[in-house]
C-alpha cells in the first residue's frame, strides 16, 4: 500500500457521505476527460495546494461509483503523464494507485504538490495558474499569484511588491516621504535622485530598470499617501469603531484609516484618544479632564496589534473598537507565543523587518518592555486587568474601563493578580499580600481581602508560592506559575 493510499480513501469517504461533495483535496472523474485543457487545469491546481490532491477515476457527477479496470488505468495515466510534462510549468509529478472502496476498483491519480509554485499552464503566462476553492477549480487572482511566487522564492510580506513598474515621479506621489526623512530625522535630499536612492537603501522599492520602480509592501504598509491605491494591501487600513452603549448594536460613527502605519501612527493615536471617555477630577482646587484609559496603555497595543498582525490573512485588518466600557484592538492572526507569557517572554514578530523599523523610529517599544508599561500603567490608573484573547486567526486585547473591587468578578481578580505577579517578578521582585493591597488600593485593615485575592489565583494554577517550605503566612511571597 502506497503511503498515501489511507489517505484517499479517507478523503473519499469524506466527499461522499453523507452526501456527495467534492472537496478541495479530492476530483471525482467517471472518465478521462476530452478535453486536455481542463485536465491540465485540475493538475495546476492540485499542484499548487498544500499536500497536493487526488483525481479519482470511476465516480460520476452524482457520486456514484463504478468498476475501473487496469487496461484503462494505462490509457489514463499515459494521456495524464502527457499532460503533466507537456502542458504544465514547472512538470508536475504524478503517482498512482488502484484502490478498493466498498467492493469497486477505483484509479486514484496523486498530484504532488509543487516545490516551485505557482504551476500554470505553458505556453500561457504565469497568471494561467489555478487553485482549488470550494471543491472547484478556479483560476488564481493575481493577489494570489504574487503570494505564491513569494511563498515560492522565501520573500518576507515587507519584501513584496505592492506596485509595479512605476517611475520615479509616481514612486514620490504614492509614497509620504517626507513623513520618513521626518521620522527618521534625517535631511530631506535636494534631489529627487537622492530621495529615491534612500528609499531604495529602506527596502521601501526596489529598482527594476533606468527608471522603473516597484514599490514594496514595507513602503506601502508604512508611508503610504493613500493605502487603496495598493490592492494587495488595502484591506490592511486600520479601521476605528465606536459604538453607542457596550454592544455592537449601534455604531456611532466609523472611521478607515487611509495613511501608511508610520506616516499615520501619531494622528491614529490622537484620533482614538480623543474619543475616549474622560472622568473628573479636582486637583488643588481646579477641575481637571482626565482620560479614562492611560495613552501608553492604548499607544503600546495599538503598535503591538501592527506589528504582529498576518498579513497572510486576506480580506482583515487591525479593527479598534471603542465602547462605553471599554475598548476591543483586535488583529488578524493568532499569536506566536502563549498569551499568559505577554509580559514575560520576549516577543517573536512575523513581520520583524516592519518591526525593526517600527522599533528604530520609536513607534514601539522595546522588545518585552512594552506589554509590561501596559500592565503597569493599568495598575497606576486602577483600572480592571486586561484580557488577552485569541481564538481562530485573531488575537484581541480588552481594556476595561474603572470598576471598582466590589464589582470586579472573581475572573477579574485573578487576572488582575496573575499579572501583577508577572510584572513583579520581570521587576526581579516577588508578589506579596501588600503589594497586592497596593494594586487593588485595599487598606491594610482588610488584608484578608488580598488573601482571598491571592488565595483564588492559587487555586486556578496562575501563581504559586516563592518558597513552598516556607511556614509563614505573614510574610508569603508569590511567583508567577512558570516561574523556576
Amino acid at each position: 500500500m502506497n503511503n498515501w493510499e489511507k489517505k484517499v480513501i479517507k478523503l473519499l469517504v469524506k466527499s461522499l457521505k453523507p452526501l456527495p461533495t467534492e472537496l478541495n483535496e479530492v476530483d471525482w472523474k467517471s472518465d478521462i476527460s476530452s478535453k486536455p485543457d481542463r485536465l491540465a487545469q485540475h493538475m495546476s491546481a492540485f499542484s499548487n495546494q498544500f499536500g497536493g490532491g487526488f483525481i479519482i477515476f470511476g465516480i460520476n457527477n452524482e457520486g456514484v461509483p463504478s468498476n475501473f479496470d487496469k487496461e484503462r488505468s494505462d490509457l489514463i495515466m499515459a494521456q495524464l503523464g502527457n499532460i503533466a510534462r507537456n502542458n504544465l510549468e514547472p512538470a508536475v509529478i504524478l503517482e498512482h494507485q488502484m484502490v478498493e472502496y466498498e467492493g469497486t476498483t477505483l484509479l486514484a491519480v496523486y498530484i504532488i504538490e509543487s516545490v516551485i509554485k505557482p504551476v500554470y499552464i505553458r505556453k500561457k503566462d504565469i497568471y494561467f495558474s489555478f487553485v482549488r476553492s470550494a471543491g472547484q477549480t478556479r483560476k488564481m487572482t493575481k493577489v494570489e499569484v504574487k503570494k505564491f511566487i513569494s511563498s515560492s522564492s522565501n520573500l518576507h510580506f515587507e519584501e513584496q511588491i505592492a506596485l509595479n513598474e512605476i517611475n520615479s515621479d509616481e514612486v514620490l506621489l504614492n509614497l509620504d516621504y517626507p513623513s520618513y526623512f521626518q521620522l527618521t530625522q534625517t535631511k530631506l535630499p535636494d534631489t529627487k535622485k537622492g530621495m529615491i536612492s534612500r528609499l531604495i537603501e529602506e527596502r521601501f522599492i526596489s529598482e527594476i530598470s533606468d527608471d522603473k520602480y516597484s514599490i514594496l509592501n514595507l513602503g506601502a504598509i508604512l508611508f503610504a499617501k493613500d493605502l487603496s491605491k495598493f490592492s494587495s494591501i488595502q484591506r490592511k487600513a486600520i479601521r476605528v469603531i465606536i459604538y453607542n452603549g457596550t454592544n455592537r448594536l449601534k455604531t456611532k460613527k466609523e472611521q478607515p484609516g487611509i495613511k501608511g502605519y508610520a506616516s499615520g501612527f501619531s494622528g491614529l493615536v490622537r484620533y482614538v484618544n480623543d474619543q475616549l471617555p474622560t472622568n473628573e477630577i479636582i486637583e488643588q482646587a481646579f477641575r481637571k479632564e482626565v482620560k479614562m484609559y492611560p495613552e501608553i496603555a492604548v499607544r503600546e497595543l495599538i503598535a503591538n496589534a501592527l506589528i504582529h498582525q498576518d498579513f497572510d490573512i486576506e480580506g482583515a485588518g487591525v479593527i479598534i473598537e471603542i465602547f462605553d466600557n471599554r475598548i476591543e484592538i483586535t488583529n488578524p492572526g493568532q499569536p506566536l507565543i502563549d498569551i499568559y507569557r505577554f509580559i514575560d517572554a520576549p516577543p517573536r514578530s512575523r513581520n520583524e523587518i516592519l518591526a525593526s523599523f517600527m522599533r528604530r523610529i520609536n513607534i514601539c517599544e522595546e522588545r518585552g518592555s512594552g506589554i509590561d508599561k501596559v500592565i503597569s500603567s493599568i495598575e497606576l490608573f486602577q483600572l480592571p486587568a486586561p484580557e488577552f484573547i485569541t481564538g481562530e486567526g485573531f488575537t484581541r486585547v480588552i481594556l476595561h474601563s474603572y470598576r471598582p473591587l466590589t464589582k470586579m468578578d472573581k475572573n477579574d481578580k485573578i487576572r488582575a493578580c496573575y499579572q501583577h505577579c508577572c510584572l513583579k517578578y520581570v521587576e526581579r521582585e516577588k508578589m506579596t499580600n501588600s503589594s497586592i493591597r497596593s494594586r487593588f488600593n485595599i487598606e491594610e485593615k482588610n488584608y484578608p481581602m488580598a488573601s482571598r485575592i491571592i488565595s483564588d489565583a492559587l487555586e486556578a494554577g496562575f501563581v504559586k508560592e516563592a518558597d513552598p517550605n516556607s511556614s509563614s503566612k505573614k510574610f508569603a511571597s508569590y511567583v508567577p506559575f512558570w516561574a523556576d
